[in-house]
């Protein structure tokens, strides 16, 4: 499980480490292209039901920590869903994995 720290003294937000590994890469994109945006994930099990969104702007620290030594394969698709969600209005929506029907 991995853990993304943002802003200074926050709860640390728990996501799993092949989502945090592609998430990183998404936020990174839109971070170093001055952008900010929201990110909404569902609470995962044993943290409560509900959900949580929190605002990203580059002024402010973040931190991603992960329990994996190695970074994952990073899955393309995935990815550019992810992309897509963070250009829309409602931010990045931290959706499960896309496959890719051709790599079957």
């Amino acid at each position: 499980m991995g853990t993304l720290f943002y802003g200074a003294g926050t709860d640390p937000i728990h996501i799993e480490d092949r989502a945090l590994a592609h998430l990183k890469v998404v936020i990174a994109t839109k971070l170093r292209r001055h952008e900010s945006f929201t990110l909404s994930w569902k609470h995962p099990e044993g943290e409560g039901s509900g959900r949580s969104t929190i605002w990203l702007e580059p002024s402010i620290p973040l931190r991603f920590t992960f329990d994996e030594p190695e970074t994952p394969p990073l899955n393309a698709k995935w990815i550019e869903t992810l992309m897509q969600t963070a250009s829309s209005s409602g931010g990045i929506q931290l959706v499960d994995e896309v496959l890719d029907p051709d790599e079957d």
